[in-house]
């Protein structure tokens, strides 16, 4: 359908009011509301998520194509509760303890959106328990933990020591990411998951969530 390939363009270009009258009009085509989301805004948010992986586009580009799939998917989230849609899955995000930078985090969240996930957004200077209770009380699959410091990251270890008391280490898993986390700390915390980018977060996220489901 030509309206969900014009609904995805005018995603990439930023376009947000012409995105939101665009989805107005598909819904009043009376086309499918998953349809609207999967093959209109996500396919557009994923070829940025694509784009930005490779330099393509850089983090200007991905904020506008957010502001424009948000300005979509508020039209169209109190018809998918009526219509049954179901999300990929359920992620919590949040800078770890001691740390204020949230624009990896926020990059990731807006990814990961754009996979289709529910993301519960904690902010900055997020507690290790917080992450896990919001995690068990949320029905969360993933704990997604973000640091930009050297001197913070240590945190993440704290966040998979609170999920293992809980013993849901088994059904939530962790992710870590952030300018000095490597794949060899991952390891070494015992996280489940690193990836350099935000694009590969949030593909990430939902194999694990679709191997947890």
């Amino acid at each position: 359908m030509s309206i969900l390939t014009d609904i995805s363009e005018n995603l990439q270009k930023g376009k947000a009011k012409v995105v939101k009258q665009l989805v107005q009009q598909a819904i009043d085509e009376k086309i499918p509301v998953d349809q609207i989301l999967n093959e209109g805004l996500l396919s557009g948010m994923s070829v940025i998520g694509e784009k930005f992986k490779n330099n393509e586009v850089f983090v200007p580009e991905v904020l506008v194509a957010a502001r424009a799939m948000n300005m979509g998917a508020s039209l169209l989230k109190p018809l998918m509760a009526e219509a049954g849609v179901q999300a990929t899955g359920k992620v919590c995000i949040g800078t770890v303890r001691g740390d204020l930078h949230d624009i990896g985090k926020n990059l990731v969240k807006m990814m990961m959106e754009g996979k289709g996930l529910e993301v519960v957004d904690l902010g900055t200077d997020v507690a290790p328990e917080t992450y896990v209770q919001t995690a068990l009380d949320q029905g969360c699959q993933v704990i997604c933990c973000s640091a930009l410091l050297t001197t913070t990251m240590c945190e993440m270890e704290n966040v998979v020591k609170k999920l293992e008391e809980a013993g849901a280490h088994d059904k939530i898993k962790v992710m870590v990411g952030g300018a000095p986390v490597t794949q060899a700390f991952c390891d070494q915390i015992g996280a489940d998951c690193y990836t350099a980018d935000a694009a590969s977060a949030a593909d990430a996220a939902v194999e694990i969530c679709k191997s947890i489901a």
